[in-house]
């Protein structure tokens, strides 16, 4: 799922397309994707695009009379910017946004449609898609600390909770947690002065780092390479890869549709963390440290 670097990429690449330019028309491939009823999408044709923002993990299109088209491209969605006129009809594409100097596409991999649009009115109705996730960067460390221990969550899950937190997900939730040296499954009520302090820190510095690699990237061009799995990431997709900090094998935790990535030697002081199927499967021949993962020779 694009996460707060990504989506704010594609917001870059979007304000340079479409702020001032007007909507000629919106076309839906996909009935599915639309999920209001009024305003009516039909609303929004021939209305000037006058800002573009992010809403957690949401792409908001600001246009004239308040009228938002807000945009949640979920696991599989992604943008794209075509010629004027682009043809619906691709397996995999949801929508196009008519502009006079291109068209902004919707596309969604795979057989479920999880994407959205939203068409509402003003600030209320922006209001009510939002989550309420704090912004890390226009907060500090108390306001962050304030925010991670109002509930007695893993990191993990309130690193990625957009409650909690605004824009953080599956992937890039892995490299903070590897950057600040803490466990995915440390408690967010146990939790140190000092380690807060390492988190907050490493939450800045990743968000940071990966905006300004995705940046460059995209270099001016519309960003077409959108993945949760990128080169150059510490732990996140890397499971059975060295840690690029001190060589040990990159480990896993699995649940449904997501993984946990984690360096047991940077993160869990040695320990390997039961990853749910496996170590129900195996039981006692689980191992639980790095010496008895590569005595087996697992991992």
């Amino acid at each position: 799922m694009p996460e707060l670097p990504d989506i704010l990429i594609y917001i870059e690449a979007l304000e340079a397309r479409i702020v001032g330019q007007r909507l000629e028309r919106a076309r839906l491939a996909s009935p599915f994707l639309l999920r209001t009823v009024r305003p009516p999408l039909e609303a929004a044709a021939g209305k000037r695009v006058a800002s573009v923002r992010r809403i957690g993990k949401r792409i908001a299109i600001g246009l004239d009379d308040d009228l938002w088209l807000v945009l949640h491209l979920m696991i599989a969605g992604r943008l794209h910017w075509r010629s004027p006129g682009f043809k619906l009809g691709r397996r995999g594409t949801l929508a196009a946004f008519d502009f006079a100097n291109g068209s902004l596409v919707l596309t969604e991999a795979g057989s479920k449609r999880r994407a959205s649009l939203h068409v509402v009115e003003g600030a209320e109705g922006l209001g009510a898609l939002d989550p309420g996730g704090l912004e890390v960067f226009e907060a500090d460390l108390a306001a962050f600390r304030e925010r991670l221990t109002s509930a007695n969550h893993t990191l993990k899950r309130a690193l990625s909770d957009p409650h909690l937190f605004s824009g953080i997900g599956n992937a890039y939730s892995d490299e903070i947690l590897h950057r600040a040296g803490l466990s995915p499954v440390a408690l967010t009520n146990r939790m140190s002065t000092e380690e807060i302090r390492r988190l907050f820190d490493a939450t800045r510095e990743t968000l940071l780092e990966w905006i300004g690699k995705l940046r460059q990237e995209a270099a001016q061009g519309f960003p077409e390479k959108v993945t949760a799995f990128r080169e150059g990431m510490a732990v996140h997709g890397r499971f059975g890869k060295p840690c690029p900090r001190c060589g040990t094998k990159v480990q896993r935790i699995r649940y449904a549709e997501n993984e946990t990535n984690y360096c047991p030697r940077c993160q869990t002081g040695g320990k390997l963390l039961a990853d749910r199927s496996l170590s129900r499967l195996l039981k006692k021949d689980w191992p639980r440290t790095i010496e008895e993962l590569e005595a087996e020779g697992r991992g």
